[in-house]
């Protein structure tokens, strides 16, 4: 606080969502939400708070995660709490809660909020929405199909074309049969070397391999794990490759550097990449965890999804070009000439809102031409000018102001022209 009163900036890595930001993340949690449900997942959610142990748990990510990325602290009931930095642990204890009241497999999707500290970058802040996508009970690699061809979808309902992302998948335990195959059984050292191939395309050729002999003290192996992760593997025997191929989804490849930070991961394992140079980075990324609801007591519930950020999702969109015009405006402008005719042009409004069409009234004392201004700077697709001549003939004209053209009629006309 200054002598001029509070700062009216938002807390470091977080965001404020005016009216114009709010209409573009109401867009992509519709899309997000109408692609899930269009595959017959149902929607749950939970509250922001958890007990920490439940992120410090053997099988979620390691206790130096919890201790230095997330939000926590202790309530009045002296208990640790942590604002949840991810939702797969809260969907697998819920879960877990009613093991045996639940039909499987079941395909549930939540948006939650999510927090992590860390430093803010591009793509990445402190705070973020994240669409989360799980089917559990069902372990047929065809459900890992899937669920990537739902992640797959929602590209192309926000109007991409497969050229401008790329999915790339894994497997945890073909890595680890790989392992194994060098004299690498310790479980360990294995899990070591997931979590630096977590890196592998973050960091140089060197800084990788000398990770990597600290880790594994032979410097044949270190050539022969590095020669696997480096180079490309769309061996047709892969059958989640397979599966998606045959659903006519090409733009996949198998990527064995691949290897998605978390412990809990079992098998399939998948990221979406944005291939523009402007923006090549990973943006959605999940797999399978058959093990996770096992920290909660009884028999494992085989579980795979994915969770995709909102950061990321508008990134993806603004880099190419996919922000639609229409987002963030109405229809329908009507603009009165005069303020005597703001009740008249309210009435018409709610006409064309019965029949479904969005629209707003500029009752501003602006001269008519800078309404019109407005309403093309806000990308609204038409106007409606109201005087006295529109009032007493009850015929109205409506100009499109992106083809510059015009429709005159009556309000029941020019209704069903706007609505066909």
């Amino acid at each position: 606080m200054t002598n001029k009163g509070l700062s009216t900036d938002s807390y470091k890595g977080v965001r404020d969502f005016y009216p114009e930001e709010m209409a573009v993340q109401s867009y992509i949690f519709a899309v997000w939400a109408d692609t899930a449900e269009s595959f017959g997942f149902e929607r749950y959610d939970a509250s922001i708070l958890e007990p920490s142990e439940l992120y410090k748990s053997k099988g979620a990510e390691n206790e130096e995660m919890v201790n230095e990325q997330t939000y926590t602290f202790i309530d009045r009931g002296n208990r640790e709490v942590t604002l949840r930095p991810e939702m797969t642990p809260t969907v697998a204890r819920m879960v877990a809660g009613r093991r045996r009241e639940l039909s499987y497999p079941i395909r549930w999707y939540s948006i939650p909020n999510l927090f992590r500290y860390e430093r803010p970058q591009k793509g990445r802040l402190r705070e973020h929405y994240q669409l989360n996508c799980d089917i559990f009970g069902a372990d047929h690699f065809s459900v890992d199909v899937e669920v990537i061809s739902l992640a797959y979808h929602i590209f192309l309902n926000f109007g991409a074309t497969p050229n401008m992302f790329e999915i790339r998948i894994n497997n945890r335990k073909e890595m680890t049969e790989i392992y194994n195959t060098f004299g690498i059984a310790d479980t360990e050292t294995q899990t070591k070397i997931t979590r630096l191939n977590d890196k592998f395309r973050k960091i140089t050729k060197d800084e990788y391999k000398n990770e990597l002999r600290k880790i594994v003290d032979d410097k044949k192996i270190v050539e022969q794990i590095y020669h696997i992760l480096s180079i490309g593997d769309n061996e047709s025997e892969n059958p989640v490759l397979k599966g998606l191929l045959e659903l006519g989804i090409k733009n996949v490849r198998v990527d064995r550097s691949l290897a998605r930070g978390f412990d809990y991961y079992t098998g399939t394992i998948f990221e979406i990449f944005d291939v523009s140079g402007e923006n090549n980075r990973s943006m959605l990324g999940g797999g399978r965890y058959d093990n996770l609801t096992a920290l909660f007591g009884g028999e494992p519930i085989t579980g795979i999804g994915f969770g995709f950020g909102d950061v990321t999702m508008h990134d993806f969109l603004e880099t190419h070009g996919l922000l639609t015009s229409n987002i963030t405006a109405p229809t329908l402008v009507i603009l009165p000439t005069d303020a005597k005719h703001n009740m008249e042009a309210q009435k018409i409004a709610q006409a064309f809102r019965d029949s479904d069409i969005s629209v707003t009234v500029d009752c501003s004392n602006k001269k008519l031409g800078k309404k019109i201004s407005d309403a093309v700077d806000a990308f609204v697709s038409y106007v409606l000018i109201l005087g006295d001549d529109e009032i007493k003939t009850k015929k109205y004209s409506v100009k499109n102001l992106g083809e510059k053209s015009e429709q005159a009629g009556t309000l029941t006309e020019l209704i069903a022209k706007l609505s066909s």
